[in-house]
């Protein structure tokens, strides 16, 4: 399908399908703890079956023009993924996020990704706001928003239920405008 090499460290970006499901599996079990840190993302996804039922969900979803995921791999081997969420075209809105295992952390892989993806949403399928919603405690993913040159809209307090804990979740956003400008910016014009 597609495989978009992320730089010269062996990264590349991939659709992440149904049948990966095998080695989604492996992934969230090398990184289960800390990918559900602040989310249940894979958290139900603990067999073969659970794995590829949440593939096929995002699998369904992209059909449906809802949502899409991709995952990252790093010399051959998936470490993470970015996706899309709450996808909109008519209104021209959508939500993205990431996971990653820990042994991949500190390389840019998602804000790479991310920008790939951002791209995308913004010139192929004309999404003008593009939003980023964090567990306040989640610095790491906070400071992705903050390299891609999202602001900080605001906090919804306490919105996030997870492991008991009730998480503010901080939400930023870009919108197409300034995208373009930083990206024209970053490319020097």
């Amino acid at each position: 399908m597609y495989a978009i090499r992320l730089g010269d460290d062996g990264a590349e970006l991939r659709p992440l399908e149904p049948w990966h499901a095998e080695e989604f599996l492996a992934h969230l079990d090398r990184g289960r703890e800390f990918i559900n840190q602040y989310v249940p993302f894979g958290s139900k996804a603990t067999d073969l079956t659970g794995a590829r039922e949440v593939l096929q969900r995002y699998a369904d979803r992209r059909a449906a023009d809802t949502a899409s995921l991709h995952g990252l791999w790093l010399d051959g081997t998936l470490v993470g993924g970015v996706l899309t969420l709450n996808f909109d075209a008519g209104n021209g809105t959508c939500e993205v996020g990431c996971w990653l295992e820990p042994a991949a952390t500190g390389r840019g892989l998602v804000t790479r990704a991310m920008r790939v993806l951002i791209d995308w949403a913004v010139e192929q399928r004309g999404i003008h706001r593009v939003e980023w919603v964090a567990a306040a405690g989640n610095r790491p993913s906070i400071d992705v928003a903050r390299r891609l040159g999202m602001t900080r809209d605001g906090v919804r307090r306490a919105a996030h239920l997870h492991h008991g804990v009730r998480h503010d979740l901080e939400v930023w956003s870009v919108l197409a405008p300034e995208w373009r400008a930083a990206r024209a910016a970053a490319d020097g014009g």
